[in-house]
């Protein structure tokens, strides 16, 4: 899941504004050299462990959008949140899509919200993301953009607070440079998301099996009880990873490659009626598009 950086020589404007802090930074990009070790440093720095850019992007007209991730997180960690659909309930993605304004969080200010939400919480604990900040960068035109700063320290007590809103500006300017830093070589250059190929998630599946059928995101949310964002944002997911450019292409390779096969739409343990006075076949009703049949 991890997207290597190396900038191949980027200017960027403004840079006489930065602290000195960030310029190792700037300067490895106007290099040419790999970010991910001074980036490292940097959030060091700022006091916490590792850093994620995330960001679900719309990179050419026409285009639905793909996702990229460039973090310093374990490899492994990312697969697993990737493989168990953590982004439905992570809490720095879900206040992303509500507030530009920093999220604060620890393993108290989130616990007990689901089960599902605990269930994140120790898994990523126990891999070093047990505290951070986060933030949206919604000023990005091309799609929804979230910097987030992690620890794998369990409780923000009052003077990591105070050490937090000391650095908060400059972390601010980190990911708002490595975004552009990012957009000027990665997306300007037309490079692929660095987990293109791999593998659905099981709830990857069942969306792009809804929208074989002719489901709309609204409908496809409601069946599986999450959000239409969350399933925009898996749609992204697994464009990325079927190098498609939109929905449709994503159905046809997906069949092509055996992903989803004809058949019934199944009613799988844990998915919800999206009207509790109908049944899930009845729902096909309201759908804008002929039935098709297929299943994974």
């Amino acid at each position: 899941m991890l997207q290597s950086l190396a900038p191949g020589g980027v200017t960027l404007d403004g840079v006489r504004f930065l602290p000195q802090l960030l310029s190792p930074m700037i300067a490895a990009g106007e290099r040419g050299e790999p970010l991910e070790p001074i980036v490292s440093a940097i959030v060091s720095m700022f006091g916490f462990d590792t850093f994620l850019y995330g960001a679900s992007l719309s990179v050419r007209p026409g285009q639905e959008a793909i996702s990229y991730v460039f973090t310093t997180t374990p490899r492994d960690w990312m697969a697993r949140y990737d493989q168990r659909a953590y982004i439905e309930v992570d809490p720095r993605v879900l206040y992303s899509f509500e507030s530009a304004m920093p999220y604060i969080w620890d393993q108290e200010s989130e616990r007990g919200k689901s089960a599902a939400t605990n269930a994140f919480l120790d898994d990523a604990a126990a891999h070093g993301v047990a505290s951070g900040v986060a933030f949206a960068i919604h000023a990005a035109s091309q799609g929804h953009v979230l910097i987030a700063y992690n620890s794998a320290q369990g409780e923000i007590t009052d003077l990591r607070r105070f050490e937090i809103a000391r650095n908060l500006g400059d972390m601010y300017l980190l990911g708002i440079y490595f975004h552009e830093l990012f957009m000027k070589t990665v997306i300007a250059r037309g490079l692929p998301p660095r987990f293109q190929g791999a593998p659905l998630s099981a709830q990857e599946k069942r969306c792009l099996l809804y929208s074989a059928h002719g489901y709309t995101s609204r409908y496809i949310a409601a069946a599986l009880g999450i959000s239409e964002r969350t399933v925009e944002l898996h749609f992204s997911h697994l464009r990325s990873k079927l190098d498609v450019a939109n929905r449709q292409e994503a159905v046809a390779k997906a069949i092509g490659e055996g992903i989803i096969r004809r058949g019934p739409l199944p009613v799988e343990p844990g998915m919800t009626d999206p009207h509790p006075d109908s049944s899930i076949k009845r729902l096909a009703a309201n759908r804008h598009a002929r039935p098709r049949g297929y299943t994974h």
